[in-house]
């Protein structure tokens, strides 16, 4: 469920530089999700109003716009999956989306008034898939690599190799790069979770995920049982083909011997652009693969080179995003759960019915208002949906079928887990038990201490926890450092080399820099980024520890709630023993820079800003260099701006710079300063 927001116009700076910090950070962890990891934790409607929140929200304050910002970069990060690393010769795009018709209306409205006539369209499904690069050199393919960051990805041409779909020699000799989807069939996504359920195996949420994890394989056995599939699109060459539009660029593609769907139609009426989208929305369950929606593109090529692109979609194409799927079911129960927080959360238990080729019974009621609001009573009907064809939601109760003698859901007083009265706190939506020795509290915030963006405990998930705390080897993030081979050997499936893998993962979490540590410790409203600023401008755990709420308020990008909630934190006796029992375990607590930052450097605490093409590094290299040395690196310029960098073919930036004042460097520039200051390696 989307939080309640402010009105723009009425946040104060801070809240506006608060909120667009929070917004980026948790718009990297769902992009982490889903492209690194194919898991994605969030619907994508809630991603694409929080995306679009942010923008908003760096358009007004953009001098609190970041180079890595979720805006400003396509695609997710790269992962570590032991595939070999990619460039792309062209950055590989993500679509814009749309989600309703008057939104399409619009975007057809501005692409008409942008090229001064009403070009056609080429409509195609959009494949829920994973988008993909083919590489042929004289007829034969070379690579195959995923989408990745947009600019670099993953090479995964020996698994693409045994995709049937995909000829591994053309029927022209011609040198080219082709871009498209691969997919798994929808019979082939059943066999294999059927399979899985028989292995004991938790079956794969949707055919994209599984074939997501399937390209990624590094058994090659495994890879070939999964009988993926694909379709081709898109090429940057056309001129190859000789084609001078994108439906006959599909033909060619066709002709040389390449996957192509063949329900693409060339339109131009957007009357007849809502017709061929209604056909699909109802007969999409016919089709052998699973679709998403509808890619509307400009036909001619031509014209989608005068359009453009943004740093992050094309101008000259949108995808029409589906609604949900919907089914009738009952709701049987309402469970509550206890998070790391206190947050008790209800999630509706229905009788299981299936959608988007999966099997649901359970949907998140998110906290009481939620609840109230959609008026769930036991023994409802209600329609059920995934939200982005991931999460189930419930969408409405059918008040037409509703038990007679049906009585409202009476909200829980106290704690599911330890009976302790639950509390409102005020501001907030979530009823929570405040109670710090709740042992639902304490498995979920050991299961964090240990998750991979914090301490990164490899082997201690939640049922190594879970164990632990039955056995009450563990009460505290702390007693981990203190756990045995013997203990361990006493757990259900622990042998030997279980235990010495879990000890020896213990042992180097205990060198981790501050900042996963201090987003281990769980303290509220402190997430992974403004951990890292924290260590980074406090050096050590004690100094965070004794600051003062003024301190901490006054970092940028912090802010008093957050400063708030760190004082309170580390005031609680609680708190203080457990940081000594971390520091008798000799867990680190300073924060590792890869660069110890000299204060007196010329760049230290200056806010800069690039434009330009730059031929001597790229912009990532200098950004991360920058920030190594202590400067603030922005998207914007502003009055506050001390330097602008200019490479090649620098832009309105380098105007408004001139406008402003602000001293502008050539790239040379740059480097000799660098080297002046005798910091250039």
């Amino acid at each position: 469920m989307l939080p309640e927001l402010k009105p723009i116009e009425k946040l104060s700076r801070e809240a506006a530089q608060h909120e667009i910090a929070k917004l980026q950070d948790d718009l990297r962890q769902y992009g982490i999700a889903y492209y690194e990891q194919d898991a994605p934790i969030v619907e994508d409607y809630i991603y694409d109003a929080l995306y679009a929140r942010l923008v908003a929200l760096e358009t007004v304050f953009p001098q609190f716009i970041n180079p890595d910002s979720p805006t400003q970069n396509v695609g997710g990060a790269m992962t570590k999956s032991g595939l070999e690393k990619v460039v792309h010769p062209a950055p590989m795009l993500s679509l814009g989306d749309v989600f309703s018709l008057e939104e399409l209306d619009e975007w057809d409205s501005r692409t008409t008034k942008s090229l001064g006539f009403q070009s056609d369209y080429n409509l195609e499904l959009k494949i829920d898939g994973l988008a993909v690069a083919l590489t042929y050199v004289s007829g034969k393919l070379v690579q195959a690599s995923t989408r990745g960051n947009g600019t670099i990805g993953e090479d995964v041409t020996a698994n693409v190799k045994m995709i049937k779909a995909i000829p591994q020699v053309l029927n022209e000799p011609i040198t080219i790069e082709v871009r498209g989807e691969i997919y798994m069939p929808k019979s082939s996504f059943s066999t294999l979770n059927k399979q899985r359920e028989l292995d004991g195996l938790a079956p794969f949420a949707n055919p994209r995920n599984a074939a997501a994890g399937s390209l990624r394989q590094l058994n090659a056995k495994i890879m070939k049982q999964r009988n993926l599939s694909a379709f081709v699109y898109y090429t940057a060459e056309p001129d190859i083909l000789g084609s001078t539009t994108q439906s006959d660029a599909l033909k060619r593609f066709s002709a040389l011997g390449l996957p192509t769907d063949t329900h693409n139609r060339v339109i131009t009426k957007m009357a007849d652009i809502n017709n061929y989208i209604a056909e699909y929305t109802v007969t999409r369950d016919n089709l052998a693969y699973g679709i998403d929606g509808v890619v509307v593109k400009v036909n001619q090529l031509d014209d989608q080179l005068d359009l453009g692109n943004t740093v992050k979609i094309p101008r000259w194409a949108i995808a029409y995003k589906f609604p949900p799927e919907e089914a009738l079911t009952v709701v049987r129960a309402i469970e509550w759960t206890v998070g790391r927080t206190g947050a008790v959360t209800p999630t509706a238990v229905m009788d299981p019915v299936q959608l988007a080729g999966t099997t649901v019974q359970r949907a998140s009621l998110h906290n009481p208002d939620y609840l109230n609001e959609k008026g769930v009573r036991l023994e409802d009907t209600v329609t059920l949906h995934k939200a982005g064809d991931i999460i189930p939601e419930i969408g409405q109760v059918i008040l037409s079928k509703r038990p007679t003698g049906s009585e409202a859901y009476e909200i829980p007083v106290f704690c599911p887990a330890c009976q302790s009265e639950l509390v409102h706190i005020e501001g907030e939506v979530a009823l929570r038990c405040i109670n710090p020795f709740c042992s639902a509290q304490i498995q979920e915030g050991l299961t964090h201490f240990a998750s991979r963006n914090a301490m990164n405990i490899e082997g201690m998930g939640p049922k190594v926890i879970e164990q632990l705390l039955k056995a009450d080897y563990i009460k505290d993030v702390a007693a981990i450092y203190r756990l045995t081979s013997e203990q361990l050997f006493s757990l259900d499936k622990f042998k030997e080399k279980a235990v010495n893998n879990l000890l020896m993962s213990i042992a180097r979490s205990k060198d981790n820099s501050l900042e996963k540590l201090l987003f281990g410790l769980g303290i509220r409203m402190v997430g992974a980024k403004a951990a890292r600023v924290l260590a980074g401008k406090f050096k050590d755990l004690q100094s965070i520890a004794t600051a003062t709420t003024e301190d901490i308020a006054n970092i940028d990008g912090i802010g008093d709630r957050i400063a708030r909630s760190i004082v309170q934190y580390f005031d609680m006796p609680e708190s203080k023993q457990l940081l000594q029992e971390l520091t008798d375990a000799g867990v680190n607590q300073k924060y590792l820079s890869d660069v110890e930052i000299d204060e007196n450097n010329f760049f230290y605490h200056k806010k800069i800003v690039l434009t330009g093409k730059l031929e001597k590094n790229s912009r990532s290299m200098v950004t991360k260099w920058l920030q190594d040395h202590g400067a603030s690196v922005s998207g914007a310029v502003s009055a506050k701006t001390d330097l602008l960098i200019a490479g090649e073919a620098a832009g309105s930036k380098l105007r408004k710079a001139n406008e402003l004042g602000v001293p502008t460097w050539t790239e040379q520039e740059f480097i000799s300063a660098q080297v002046k200051e005798g910091i250039d390696k």
